[in-house]
């Protein structure tokens, strides 16, 4: 197994901030997770010239009200939290590993890769590129129902599904058997994990360390259903599978078991796997596989890791990925996966859109993805390159390559610069381009607007940010009037901007003690109450606009808790939002149809996967945004 590195905390994993339930525009317009909000009394409103010591006020509230929100969000989010927030390594491309994901991260995207220890792969937060790349979230969500979150790994052993004379030591890992409590010679004491293997991980494997053993050797590892009786050990009743280290048998749900391997040793390592894409189970011994143990198991049944042991003195501990695995199981896991993608691979699609072959299909979906998105010079460039190699390959025959029809869009410039506009901050260019060519978007998308002038409201205290650091450093005694002219300007209605040579003078501290701080927030002032304003009727925005003022309570917003309201990576859902609300005003679709292929194909993998077959090895995030991860790189 390869050795990776993630931060740990004590626990053994790794911990995440919760969130609060609801929809939340404000997170949506940051790109980001929603976070606690100070409540509407410590808005804009109150504040009347800007000072730092209203700043402070604010600041305070806005802590108070952080702790209590995030008390109630550790209550409303009690089940997701229960969640494991790593996995072992050899389930990171798995699908359970993506539904984790989904679950924890309801607004995420686009995978950036995962970082392992040795057995556990924190689970990785999705981050969308600048550009937008394809948004393959099926759901828009902030709750996850019950019913669609993943059921939680086995993590230790269960202490209320024991049999008597089992002792599990506190942390839940070790097993030992104190003393007979059996009724004949046939009993002994099992139990069961404290949760049940997930079908959607495709392959569930955990280890087992014989910490001491009888003379006999009289210990069983496998796995049974919830109801199985825990008084023999596992394999000896109907729905229970065991090896068996006294003799070094195979029992499939009966008292006759098969000769399968070696027996059991003190310190022997014994592990115990289950593939569900073949129904199948094997074990293994010090690392060594020693082949498949059971067949045909079944489908229908939950089922836990168990442990029986029947004398005295007997002694195990489990690893259920806290540490190494003895056995590569991450090479197992990539050989599956490497079978379900050549299954995958062999399915023939040249007839799923007559008359487009395969590589047709794809180049036409690339192409309408592109300029559906605006992307026009790209699109066209895309489709010259191609004709240009297809007419290479037809060189010397009397064939000539058919270009690529791309649709004529005479909107697509128009929609294209309002993306532009969007993605470099300047929220004010983007507004008047839209209110210049499709005056009814905004009319008539009251959210898409009141994103927009959330979006706009960070970008000022972007600029603020800063023009407050700009001013600490010390302004050269002579400078001259022709500085002082370049300082920005923040105009509530029209374009604020600062250019990269300005910036870059202020950074050097040629202008820093003509910035006048307050000034500046008087702006962001105004132009928040005008905000408050225009959407004081909007009760179900207040708490959203509330989060974006939040920044305000801050001197230094960037080192803050709402820093991350601030990240450019939040123009790019804004981006898209307004794109896909002027498609819709011109009777197009609001998505691409690469787009709606990936999240049919996105839902389809999950409701096949959940019964453990080939969907449980894909993991499509990272068939699209990790090259490394196809089977043939």
């Amino acid at each position: 197994m390869t050795a990776y590195n993630v931060p740990m905390a004590a626990s053994g994993a790794s911990t995440i901030t919760p969130r609060s339930q609801g929809s939340s525009w404000a997170s949506i317009v940051s790109g980001q997770p929603s976070r606690p909000r100070i409540s509407p009394s410590s808005g804009l409103r109150s504040q009347r010239n800007g000072s730092y010591a209203n700043l402070s006020e604010i600041g305070s509230q806005s802590g108070r009200y952080y702790n209590s929100s995030l008390s109630s969000a550790f209550n409303t989010q009690s089940k997701i939290s229960r969640l494991p927030i790593a996995v072992p390594s050899y389930l990171e491309d798995s699908l359970y590993c993506e539904k984790l994901t989904a679950a924890r991260f309801p607004q995420a995207n686009a995978t950036t890769g995962p970082s392992r220890n040795p057995s556990y792969t924190s689970v990785a937060l999705y981050a969308q590129a600048r550009g937008g790349g394809l948004k393959i979230d099926v759901k828009d969500t902030n709750a996850t129902p019950d019913d669609d979150l993943p059921t939680p790994l086995p993590t230790k052993w269960n202490e209320n599904d024991k049999s008597g004379g089992i002792d599990i030591s506190q942390d839940g890992l070790d097993v030992q058997f104190l003393g007979p409590t059996k009724v004949n010679e046939y009993d002994s004491a099992a139990v069961r994990a404290d949760h049940h293997m997930p079908r959607s991980c495709g392959v569930y494997y955990y280890e087992v360390t014989i910490m001491n053993k009888s003379r006999e050797g009289l210990i069983g590892v496998g796995f049974c259903a919830g109801d199985v009786p825990l008084n023999r050990l596992p394999g000896w009743e109907p729905c229970s599978w065991g090896y068996h280290g006294d003799d070094g048998k195979s029992f499939c749900c009966s008292g006759v078991g098969k000769p399968y391997g070696p027996q059991f040793n003190t310190k022997d390592v014994i592990g115990c796997g289950v593939n569900f894409r073949t129904n199948t189970a094997f074990f293994t011994r010090n690392g060594a596989l020693l082949g498949t143990a059971f067949r045909d198991i079944p489908t229908d049944k939950k089922l836990y890791p168990a442990v029986g042991l029947k004398k005295p003195g007997e002694h195990i501990r489990v690893n259920f990925g806290q540490d190494e695995f003895s056995y590569d199981i991450d090479g197992y896991m990539n050989t599956e996966r490497m079978g379900a993608h050549e299954e995958i691979n062999e399915a023939v699609v040249d007839k799923l859109c007559p008359p487009l072959g395969e590589a047709a299909l794809i180049q036409s979906l690339i192409a309408s993805y592109l300029q559906h998105d605006g992307f026009v010079e790209t699109a066209n460039a895309f489709a010259q390159d191609l004709q240009a190699e297809q007419n290479a390959l037809n060189s010397g025959t009397s064939e000539v390559a058919k270009p690529i029809e791309l649709m004529e869009d005479k909107d697509a410039l128009r929609r294209q610069n309002i993306r532009a506009a969007i993605l470099d901050g300047n929220i004010d260019k983007a507004l008047k381009l839209t209110q210049t060519y499709y005056p009814q978007v905004l009319l008539r998308n009251e959210q898409i607007n009141f994103r927009l002038r959330c979006r706009k409201f960070i970008e000022m205290m972007r600029q603020s940010a800063e023009v407050s650091h700009i001013g600490r450093k010390k302004a050269p005694p002579n400078l001259t009037s022709a500085v002082k002219s370049k300082l920005p300007a923040f105009d509530t209605e029209g374009d604020y901007h600062m250019d990269g040579n300005d910036s870059e003078e202020y950074a050097n501290g040629t202008g820093g003690d003509l910035l006048n701080q307050n000034e500046v927030l008087e702006k962001v002032m105004e132009y928040g109450r005008q905000m408050q304003e225009d959407f004081k009727n909007k009760p179900e925005l207040q708490e959203e606009m509330d989060e974006v003022f939040s920044l305000f309570a801050y001197s230094d917003p960037t080192d803050s808790p709402m820093a991350h309201l601030l990240a450019e990576d939040g123009r790019a859902p804004v981006a898209e939002a307004l794109n896909s609300a002027i498609l819709v005003s011109l009777g197009k679709s609001s998505k691409a149809p690469l787009e709606r292929l990936v999240q049919q194909t996105t839902v389809l993998l999950r409701e096949l996967g959940e019964e453990g077959g080939t969907a449980a090895f894909v993991n499509l995030h990272n068939w699209i945004h990790n090259s490394d991860y196809l089977p043939n790189s």
